[in-house]
C-alpha cells in the first residue's frame, strides 16, 4: 500500500512539472524595448574631391527605438530603429552648409548578455548595418549638381549595459560603433568625385522596459 502511495504522490508531482515550466517561461518573456538618445559622431573620413572640398556630415543628436528578443537568458538578437533623419552635410575651410540628406539606418545585432551580475546587466553586440540615404541630390550650394549612393551596408559592433531598478524598468547605456559610407558623383555623367566614410561612433542613453 505505501509503495502505491509513493508511486501515486511520485505521479502527481511529474503532473505539475510542465505547468511549473511554464508558469516560469511566462514569468521570463523573452521581449525587451529600449528608447535611447543617440549622439552621431561621424569619422569624416575623405578621398580625392571630396577631400579637397572638405565635405562632412555634421554630428547630430537622434532618438532611437529597439526591440531585443532573448532566445535563451543570455543570447538575444536587437533590432535597432529610427526614423529617416536630416544630416546636415558642409564643405569648404569654413563648414559652410551645402545642402541636407536623410539616412535611415536600421541595424540588426546579435547580443551574449552577461545575467549572473545581479541588478547590473552588460553585453556585446555584433552584427549589420544598412544605410538609406534620401534627397541625394538635396545640395542647393553646390548648384545640386552631385549626389550621394542610395545605401550603405556595414558592420556594427556593439558594448552597452542595463541597470535594472526592478523586474521591468531600467536605465540603458550602450555604444556602437558602424562602417558606412557613400561615394559622391555628378549627377550629370555619373563622375565618381570620391568617398566620403562616415563610420560612426554613437554613444547613447536611454530607458530599458523588460516585457
Amino acid at each position: 500500500m505505501r509503495i502505491k502511495s509513493l508511486v501515486a504522490a511520485m505521479a502527481a508531482v511529474a503532473s505539475l512539472a510542465p505547468i511549473a515550466a511554464q508558469a516560469q517561461a511566462a514569468e521570463e518573456n523573452p521581449w525587451m524595448v529600449r528608447v535611447r538618445a543617440t549622439d552621431l559622431l561621424f569619422q569624416n573620413g575623405q578621398t580625392s574631391t571630396v577631400s579637397t572640398l572638405n565635405v562632412k556630415a555634421q554630428n547630430q543628436w537622434i532618438p532611437e527605438f529597439d526591440v531585443s528578443y532573448f532566445f535563451t537568458k543570455n543570447i538575444a538578437a536587437e533590432l535597432v530603429l529610427t526614423w529617416p533623419q536630416q544630416i546636415n552635410i558642409t564643405a569648404g575651410s569654413g563648414n559652410t552648409n551645402v545642402g541636407k540628406i536623410s539616412a535611415l539606418p536600421p541595424s540588426l545585432l546579435a547580443q551574449y548578455h552577461f545575467t549572473d551580475l545581479g541588478a547590473f546587466k552588460p553585453y556585446v553586440g555584433l552584427g549589420i548595418n544598412y544605410t538609406i540615404f534620401g534627397n541625394r541630390q538635396n545640395f542647393p550650394a553646390l548648384g545640386n549638381s552631385v549626389q550621394v549612393d542610395q545605401s550603405s551596408v556595414g558592420v556594427v559592433g556593439q558594448i552597452g549595459a542595463d541597470y535594472m531598478f526592478d523586474k521591468n524598468w531600467g536605465l540603458n547605456l550602450d555604444v556602437k560603433y558602424a562602417t558606412m559610407s557613400t561615394n559622391v558623383t555628378t549627377v550629370s555623367g555619373n563622375v565618381n568625385l570620391g568617398k566620403l566614410t562616415l563610420n560612426p561612433w554613437m554613444p547613447a542613453v536611454g530607458v530599458t522596459y523588460k516585457f
